[in-house]
């Protein structure tokens, strides 16, 4: 490295506050984002699709620039890289609480992925080369304890910002704390690069976000235009060949961005089930339940936030419990429990009617419960589980597939949940003797975001009332769906990692997001 080891001191700890503060921001902008889409439809108007890109733009930039991002901190500097995404995260956010349309915004929630994936790389990088030994170990679950924190209390944090102040102080929010974090920790921050860095694997960073960016575009188009449609096939097929291209260049560059060799060690597989599976029995539910509690079962946006709780509540205190557990067991076999736990909890939650309300708490502390076991497992383990000299590149790996993982699953799932309220509403029409349903794709995605009011609008008089009951059928069906994808993920885990003793290594989360 280019500085020479400091001491950790008072200016160690303003670079640890800088960064977790940087760090709070990410959870409040994914989860807030996801609780002011039914106020931001409301007060703007828009189309199903350009709502679900509020979420969605961000988690796919972020996602798909982490490892670039890794990459330009090593070359130009870790502080200099900090320092520029906090910036555009900050700008972004201040951005978007002037944005005049959903369009702008979601143009604008893509660029503050980039100032995302850049501030969380930077930041991270920089809190290895400021502490050492047990004190990094300290600052790393220090990070991990303030995405709990951000995941846990973003919900009503922003349920209340949205009812006091309207949804454009959540923006403001994040605008604020980023610009304290750079304030004062910035200018206590080493600047650390690695002279050995050979610079950025373009055609890699290319073809890997054109893939993601083309499939999330097309998943998310498939509801509005149809799988048949011209449009969506061209985009799948698109995606299908980038992905082809990003395996051949990753094979043949001198330096890749991905070490697809990794994928030779078969617990390095298993480590990378872990997050796709917390994705579907854990994420993907912090969009959909705050859009069914607020749409579907009119509560405000405190009362969503106050339930949010708790699905997000056990990730502050259930992956030190699965630290604990591995004295005894595998992380392979605890984390398989945890996720079948999650499925149970999962069933349980697909059977509550349309005022589901406080009775939602107990199936999602279940969710909740089960699913802080695997995570609180998988960051030790995606470094445990290669060669010490390749941990780094297996936590670039694992990053990657975590955060593009849940905006792919979340392009997925919101699909699934339009086409299953599709057939829920045809149902439906079929019951009161229609043979057609007029505009049902539109329909069934207003229905499957929430959008009770819109949707009472483009719907039949004779199905009015019951399309709320189609969305709980829906969800019903999703959260099967769901259950199942956890089962074989659990399956998939324990084959992989569930045969050997404890791994050494494993230690508590660096990050919990």
């Amino acid at each position: 490295m280019t500085s020479s080891r400091a001491p950790e001191g008072t200016g160690s700890l303003a670079v640890l506050g800088a960064v977790c503060l940087a760090a709070l921001i990410l959870p409040l902008s994914f989860s807030g984002g996801a609780v002011a889409t039914p106020a931001i439809g409301r007060d703007l108007g828009a189309s199903p699709t350009a709502l679900t890109w509020i979420t969605n733009a961000f988690m796919l930039s972020f996602g798909s620039l982490l490892m670039a991002a890794g990459a330009l901190a090593d070359e130009y500097g870790r502080k200099r890289l900090f320092t520029i995404g906090v910036g555009l995260f900050v700008i972004f956010s201040l951005a978007l609480s002037f944005a005049p349309s959903v369009l702008v915004i979601d143009l604008l929630r893509a660029a503050q992925g980039v100032g995302a994936a850049a501030a969380l790389s930077g930041g991270a990088a920089s809190l290895a080369q400021e502490f050492h030994g047990k004190a990094q170990a300290r600052a790393f679950s220090m990070l991990g304890t303030t995405f709990g924190i951000g995941l846990a209390f973003g919900p009503i944090v922003s349920g209340f910002l949205i009812e006091t102040f309207g949804w454009r102080s959540i923006f403001l929010t994040t605008t604020v704390i980023g610009s304290i974090a750079l304030l004062f920790g910035v200018p206590r921050m080493r600047e650390t690069r690695d002279p050995d860095a050979s610079g950025l694997d373009w055609p890699g960073v290319l073809s890997f976000t054109g893939m993601l960016s083309l499939f999330t575009f097309g998943v998310i188009q498939a509801p509005e235009s149809g799988w048949g449609s011209p449009l969506v096939i061209a985009l799948l097929v698109g995606s299908a060949a980038l992905l082809a291209v990003f395996a051949w260049v990753e094979t043949h560059v001198a330096r890749p961005m991905l070490d697809l060799t990794l994928f030779r060690y078969h617990r390095f597989i298993g480590v990378q089930v872990l997050p796709i599976a917390t994705c579907y029995c854990y994420v993907v539910l912090l969009i959909l339940l705050p859009l069914r509690f607020i749409g579907i079962e009119g509560r405000s946006e405190i009362e969503a936030g106050l339930l949010m709780m708790a699905l997000s509540a056990p990730m502050l205190v259930v992956p030190t419990v699965a630290v604990t557990l591995t004295r005894w067991f595998s992380a392979g076999a605890v984390s398989a429990v945890g996720l079948l736990v999650s499925a149970g909890g999962l069933l349980w939650l697909g059977t509550l009617g349309v005022d589901a309300g406080t009775s939602a708490v107990l199936p999602m502390l279940v969710i909740g419960f089960g699913a802080g076991l695997p995570w609180g497992l998988m960051d030790g383990l995606s470094v445990s589980v290669v060669p010490k000299e390749r941990a780094g590149m297996a936590t670039g790996i694992f990053s990657t597939t975590r955060v593009a993982g849940e905006g792919v699953a979340l392009a997925v799932v919101s699909a699934v949940l339009a086409a299953l309220s599709a057939g829920s509403l045809h149902r439906t029409a079929r019951e009161v003797g229609m043979a057609t349903l007029p505009h049902q794709r539109e329909l069934a995605q207003r229905v499957a975001t929430g959008d009770l009011a819109e949707a009472a609008k483009v719907a039949p008089e004779a199905i009015r009332p019951m399309l709320a009951q189609s969305y709980i059928e829906a969800f019903q069906s999703l959260t099967h769906i769901l259950a199942v994808v956890t089962v074989l993920s659990a399956a998939a885990v324990f084959f992989f990692l569930g045969r050997n003793q404890a791994v050494a290594g494993v230690k508590a989360p660096e990050k919990v997001a």
